[in-house]
């Protein structure tokens, strides 16, 4: 891959219908037509809870099965490579706020067609994300209230975000604020709540010590592969941390919210995952875990607190119902972003007056109803499909932010230096280093059984969406 620091230029047609040269794109857009609201707490919230979800508080027992206690360096190092993706997409987002965060930043680094690339594949993930979460939301509120149909749940839960993005953003922010707040008080309860079994401090306990990281086959059972294979499991559940990014242009001040939320989020957030992960494996035995069974209600139960299973749900089902909030705000705010630079249709940029793309919503919400339908009614076919062409998306969004990043530096660093409040570390030399990170990741996918499928259905949507891209800009040219 070669570098080159040189900003893109774009073609416009001229009034004989020949494409004119109109130089490189200036790095601060037009002002966004959409309106602000969203605090500071909202965003670092935002950045906090975006990514403690389902697939943390359940997912992670598939991590521990493959890796065993080694599950805490696999969290180390995929939560490593997500922070030096949100470091980079921060000093971007810092500089050049916009509603579309990296796919703008995408075209301003790579050209028209890796802007109309990421954007789209990126709102594609979400809508189709979005319906896993309605439907694992309705089904725990089923077991809860048996007599309405799933059906019903997911309904409600998509008639209620819906109608919370389509009024003022500030009551967006005050949802994730107080979903986000539950999470992580949960994590910090689990955690104290873990400290004082691991001492012996709770009533009727004996100290656990470091016996379950040493014994069952130590602290690596299944070897340098295990946390490797587990780097694999893990690392999809840090998807969610771009929202914040998004967001941010929507803050009271843009560049210093974005700047902030990405310093307080990265550090806590790897806290929460490594440190949870730490306690689980230390509390109890990793034999003990299995594939989708919650490695926190174990915990809990064997600590004797009354109800854990009951609790964990509840956490589960903030969890998944903040994210379905928060990824269909990030699908509408994409969306909007690629029809305000003709990516999307015209039509997607009616603004209200209190600034909400509802048009960019309702579209949004729209396909969220088709892919919760084809869930509900086709999980194991048209839907598996559709998941797996989204399985390995984040990956080549984040690959794109990478380079994005290496190119926009320099022309930063070039044009206007002051712009640069938020650095990434050690660059260009950790930037790097994160992509060919992302090519092992995306080597091992190929190796894997499991993963390979996700991995070959989302190249070919990955390509599918670049070759027409790619002939968008073709024709344009030719025009």
């Amino acid at each position: 891959m070669t570098h080159d620091s040189s900003p893109p230029r774009t073609a416009v047609p001229a009034a004989g219908g020949r494409a004119v040269d109109r130089g490189p794109e200036p790095l601060a857009g037009a002002p966004e037509p959409l309106g602000g609201g969203l605090k500071q707490r909202h965003l670092t919230m935002l950045g906090l809870g975006g990514v403690i979800g389902a697939g943390l508080f359940v997912g992670s027992g598939a991590g521990i099965a493959v890796a065993g206690p080694g599950i805490v360096l696999s969290y180390l190092i995929a939560g490593a490579l997500a922070m030096c993706v949100m470091r980079m997409l921060g000093e971007m987002s810092a500089a050049m706020p916009a509603s579309g965060s990296f796919s703008v930043h995408a075209e301003r680094a790579l050209g028209r067609w890796a802007g109309f690339s990421v954007g789209w594949l990126y709102w594609f993930l979400l809508v189709v994300v979005l319906a896993v979460e309605a439907t694992g939301a309705a089904a725990i509120a089923h077991a809860w209230a048996p007599g309405v149909p799933q059906w019903c749940w997911v309904l409600v839960f998509m008639l209620f975000f819906t109608g919370a993005n389509l009024v003022a953003v500030k009551n967006f922010g005050e949802f994730e604020f107080w979903f986000a707040a539950l999470k992580v008080c949960a994590i910090v309860a689990f955690l104290v709540l873990g400290l004082l079994a691991i001492f012996g401090v709770l009533p009727d306990t004996d100290p656990v010590g470091l016996s379950h990281l040493t014994g069952a086959g130590g602290f690596l059972p299944l070897g340098w592969d295990g946390v490797v294979s587990g780097v694999v499991v893990v690392l999809f559940a840090f998807g969610g941390l771009e929202i914040v990014t998004i967001a941010a242009a929507e803050s009271d001040d843009p560049v210093r919210s974005v700047a902030r939320a990405v310093r307080s989020a990265v550090y806590r957030i790897l806290f929460f995952y490594v440190g949870s992960m730490l306690v689980i494996v230390t509390v109890l035995p990793w034999t003990a875990q299995r594939a989708g069974f919650s490695p926190y209600v174990k915990v809990l139960d064997s600590i004797g607190v009354p109800s854990a299973g009951t609790l964990m749900n509840i956490v589960v089902f903030v969890a998944l119902l903040s994210s379905l909030n928060a990824n269909l705000y990030g699908a509408s705010r994409m969306v909007f972003s690629l029809a305000e630079r003709g990516e999307a249709p015209k039509g997607l940029l009616a603004v209200s007056g209190g600034g909400v793309p509802r048009r960019a919503v309702l579209a949004s919400v729209a396909f969220g109803f088709v892919s919760v339908l084809l869930n509900l009614k086709w999980p194991e076919s048209v839907f598996l499909y559709m998941l797996n062409s989204v399985g390995a998306s984040l990956l080549f969004v984040w690959a794109l932010i990478a380079v994005s990043q290496l190119r926009l530096r320099r022309r930063i660093e070039r044009e206007a230096p002051e712009r640069l409040t938020l650095r990434m570390w050690f660059f260009p030399w950790l930037t790097w280093a994160a992509l060919a990170v992302m090519g092992v990741v995306f080597a091992l996918m190929l190796r894997d059984d499991g993963a390979r499928p996700q991995l070959l259905w989302s190249a070919g949507a990955t390509a599918t969406v670049i070759a027409v891209a790619l002939l968008r800009e073709w024709r344009t040219r030719r025009a």
